[in-house]
């Protein structure tokens, strides 16, 4: 079955984010707000968003990521919004779906357990996949480190050997005016550093840049 894609609103984005090099118009448009509208998200979006996020990368192919989730107004609701700290509880509360995001932090099958490096890496990539689907379905993702780690593990049951990572709210985009005031005036796409500011030609601040790389700071 196909699947109709649909376009989050880019006013914003153009206001706030550019890219002096051709990249895929994706990642300028993947933000994080937190306004949203309230509408629940359908059972056979949200698994079309693990499914994406199931096919990232990961050392070894050992796939570490784990997820929980609660769809809005569900059973498990309000237990999940409790363990948001109370500045994401406030606005995520109008999302359609919540998710924590865990990482194995032990390589399967061995004896004795051996550290698997990579884990929180390999989660990382796990959740752009989502966060990118989720925009192509017109949805939003905000990942949060603002939760509550230790109520999590007691509450919903998670094995020592998981590390909980971070909390993912997803929904449709809402009105900003509905955000308390202080929030309304973040409401915007953040920019990003120059890439001089992130890369290294061998060394590090090795004061080379290639001749490919903007020198002018961006947005």
């Amino acid at each position: 079955m196909r699947h109709t894609l649909l376009s989050p609103t880019s006013d914003l984005i153009h206001q706030y984010r550019a890219s002096p090099l051709p990249i895929d118009p994706q990642f300028l448009t993947r933000w994080s707000p937190r306004a949203y509208d309230g509408s629940a998200l359908s059972d056979e979006h949200l698994m079309i968003l693990f499914e994406a996020a199931r096919w990232a990368p990961s050392a070894y192919n050992v796939q570490p990521w784990r997820f929980l989730y609660s769809l809005r107004n569900d059973e498990y609701w309000q237990t999940f919004l409790d363990l948001l700290d109370p500045f994401n509880a406030g606005w995520a509360k109008n999302s359609g779906a919540l998710v924590f995001l865990l990482s194995d932090t032990l390589v399967p099958d061995t004896n004795p357990s051996k550290l698997f490096h990579s884990h929180s890496f390999d989660a990382g990539a796990a959740w752009i996949q989502l966060a990118l689907q989720a925009q192509q379905l017109g949805y939003m993702a905000h990942a949060m480190g603002g939760i509550f780690p230790n109520e999590i593990r007691k509450i919903l049951h998670v094995p020592e050997r998981y590390k909980i990572e971070i909390g993912i709210a997803i929904g449709k985009p809402g009105d900003p005016k509905n955000l308390p005031k202080q929030l309304q005036d973040r409401e915007r796409p953040s920019t990003r550093l120059p890439l001089t500011k992130l890369i290294h030609y061998g060394k590090f601040n090795s004061p080379k840049i290639l001749s490919g790389c903007p020198r002018e700071n961006t947005l």
